[in-house]
């Protein structure tokens, strides 16, 4: 499995805190976001990466593990 560096995907660097984290994530969500973009299949696939790294970053336990 090829390793995703989620902090490089929400544009942040590893001594990010939980607020960055969440300001990142809402501002890039916002931006490619399906409803914002509709039938753009490259602004799906980044707000599904998106997703993806908040769900690990946003979380301390996944993001203690992920570390």
């Amino acid at each position: 499995m090829e390793f995703k560096d989620y902090y490089q995907t929400l544009g942040l660097g590893k001594t990010a805190s939980g607020k960055d984290i969440k300001q990142a994530y809402r501002k890039l969500a916002r931006k490619f976001h399906p409803d914002v973009n509709p039938g753009d299949r490259a602004a799906e696939s980044r707000f599904k990466e998106i997703n993806e790294a908040y769900e690990v970053l946003g979380d301390p336990d996944k993001r203690r593990k992920y570390d």
